[in-house]
């Protein structure tokens, strides 16, 4: 066995280098005892046996090190280069100044290289979280040597949020001191995005669960025992006639209807978001499904349709969502006569106009989430909630926005817009 095979080569050198000083000294003593020659002579004679045969051999040695140290150092090239085209690399200042960027990280943000030099890393996230006490305690960990592996959300150049699964490692320069900081990630926006959609299906579903129970119970426990409560009051008075039954009947019939329709479109809902499967449209006349989907309804009078377009839609789901957002404008609506006027702004764009108070599109969006109503509402829920609504036209690939007009608020539902 090699003794020498589990010495590195630095201590080969040096214990080569160590061994012709001891060889010289020791031909250099042996000589000077025993008078063989002249010391100077000697010393002469031997260096020039030196250059001869040990300076050949020693430059073999460095140049075979020096070899060993290119090959290495482009083998750790070739893993950086493999490591920079298949993740996000960049470099910072301990100050938190971007001084290199890859061509990965540079495309997912979308700037140019010279762009995001010298560019403050607290420009590439949130405004929130840049000012927050965690950022700063992001950094001071990193000053201190500690590196940081997580997932994190920066902020691209059009300002739509990127999600990224990455570490942070401090560097320390020739003095030992950590003066930059290397940071390796990848790309996990679209993971991030389905997950959040599978959080925001399950979301709905609840919401959903919830809405069946409270509106069901407000058709079943309030509209039929009010009406049968008025129907047998009448049916007790002997000077009732026969047509006097006619409202709480009407009311009775409006209320099982009301109950079936919120009841039939919440279900095929939750089950198209649980079974996640292609929602089921046919090309149908707008104005002549919702004509006769709010022909039951005590509000029908109030609700003007202009000639609408020919769409492909799931009926009961398109019908549900519309009625839910006509019964939202005229329940929030203090005029003297409430209408709802519903026509169609271009060809891509459906638009719901009340005479109300009017909301904007923050306060629309606000109103939009789960179990939020406005302070002002007294009334049960209306069926299914902004945000259900929302989701519906959503699948159909539909977009809504809120514009507070003059009067009320107009509703556009772009036809061929999906959300961002």
């Amino acid at each position: 066995m090699n003794v020498l095979s589990g010495i590195s080569l630095n201590a080969k050198i040096s214990l080569g280098v160590a061994g012709m000083i001891m060889l010289t000294f020791f031909i250099v003593q042996t000589c000077i005892v025993f008078g063989i020659c002249e010391p100077t002579l000697f010393l002469a004679k031997f260096g020039w046996a030196c250059i001869i045969f040990f300076i050949p051999p020693f430059l073999k040695v460095v140049s075979d090190f020096i070899n060993n140290i290119n090959v290495r150092e482009e083998k750790v090239n070739s893993q950086l280069n493999g490591i920079s085209q298949s993740n996000l690399v960049v470099t910072l200042t301990m100050d938190g100044y971007i001084i290199k960027a890859n061509e990965n990280f540079c495309k997912l943000v979308g700037c140019k290289e010279g762009d995001v030099i010298k560019k403050p890393h607290s420009a590439m996230v949130t405004p929130e979280y840049a000012k927050s006490k965690e950022y700063l305690e992001f950094w001071e960990t990193l000053r201190n040597g500690n590196s940081i592996t997580g997932e994190f959300e920066r902020v691209a150049k059009d300002g739509s949020s990127k999600w990224l699964y990455g570490n942070y490692t401090p560097i320390k320069n020739s003095k030992g001191r950590y003066d930059t900081v290397l940071k390796i990630a990848t790309d996990i926006t679209k993971q991030h995005e389905a997950e959040a959609i599978v959080n925001q299906k399950n979301s709905y579903l609840e919401h959903a669960a919830k809405i069946l129970r409270h509106d069901m119970h407000s058709g079943i426990n309030t509209y039929m025992p009010r009406g049968l409560s008025s129907l047998r009051r009448r049916l007790d008075d002997d000077k009732i006639k026969e047509l006097k039954i006619e409202a709480p009947l009407k009311m009775l019939e409006e209320g099982l209807k009301h109950t079936r329709k919120v009841y039939s479109g919440v279900k095929e809902f939750t089950n198209l978001v649980k079974e996640d499967v292609q929602l089921d449209t046919k090309e149908v006349d707008l104005k002549e499904i919702l004509k006769n989907y709010l022909s039951s309804t005590s509000y029908t009078k109030q609700v003007v349709i202009d000639d609408l377009i020919t769409l492909d839609v799931n009926e009961p789901l398109f019908c549900t969502a519309i009625d839910n957002l006509i019964r939202n404008g005229l329940k929030y609506n203090d005029s003297g006569t409430k209408t709802v006027m519903i026509f169609m702004e271009d060809d891509n764009t459906l638009c719901i106009q009340d005479n109300g108070r009017g909301i904007t599109q923050t306060e629309f969006e606000n109103l939009s989430k789960p179990y939020t109503r406005k302070k002002e509402q007294k009334e049960s829920g209306s069926g299914l909630g902004l945000n259900i609504c929302i989701a519906i036209l959503k699948e159909h690939g539909f977009k809504i926005t809120a514009e507070k007009s003059n009067p009320g608020t107009k509703l556009r539902i772009k036809l061929n817009e999906r959300y961002d």
